[in-house]
């Protein structure tokens, strides 16, 4: 074997990171200039943003409470009690509520995606598509991103004041700080 050839293995990831880079251009320049299939992107909307709307707000439950234990016992021994709340609202803001949010979706619904896709290609159904002189991109791929962006924004907010209210709860059940302590100090960092 010539030593100027990539390993297969090297070489397959380069080939799947070019075509992902060419969807995504190819995606890009479709939004811009052609139209978008409205009923289908709103079909897609309504799989990403209610459809995945417990597993975020549970995800952002459970983790404000975790954190809301970790750092409560701290900020009560140094007597800051009153910033708890704050560092909760700056941290699930900030990072928690997006990035969980992100990843709980790109589990959930990009699993539903590529198991739709895959079916779809198995069936020919995407050969139909272009039999048809139908672009799969514009038809599959772009409702899809378009659903995914718009949804995930507000879902992240929903996370954010779910992660806010189980917080709370914590921190008023176990550690007996009044609401009015939990939401008179916002961290200023």
């Amino acid at each position: 074997m010539p030593s100027f050839l990539l390993p297969p293995t090297l070489a397959l990831w380069l080939q799947r990171l070019l075509s992902a880079i060419f969807l995504g251009g190819q995606v890009l320049t479709h939004i811009i200039s052609r139209p978008i299939h409205r009923r289908n992107t709103l079909e897609q909307m309504a799989a990403v943003g209610p459809e995945s709307l417990l597993i975020a707000m549970v995800t952002a439950v459970f983790v404000a409470m975790v954190f809301t234990i970790q750092v409560a016992r701290e900020f009560i021994t140094f007597g800051a009690t009153t910033a708890i709340g704050g560092v909760l609202a700056l941290t699930l803001s900030r990072e928690l509520a997006p990035v969980l949010t992100a990843v709980v979706i790109a589990g959930r619904v990009g699993s539903a995606f590529a198991a739709e896709i895959g079916t779809m290609r198995v069936t020919e159904q995407i050969d139909a598509l272009q039999m048809l002189k139908s672009d799969p991109v514009d038809y599959l791929v772009i409702p899809r991103v378009i659903a995914c962006a718009m949804m995930l924004p507000l879902l992240s907010v929903i996370s954010l004041i779910t992660g806010m209210a189980g917080g709370w709860l914590v921190a008023n059940s176990i550690y007996g700080i009044a609401t009015s302590v939990f939401s008179i100090q916002p961290a200023t960092f």
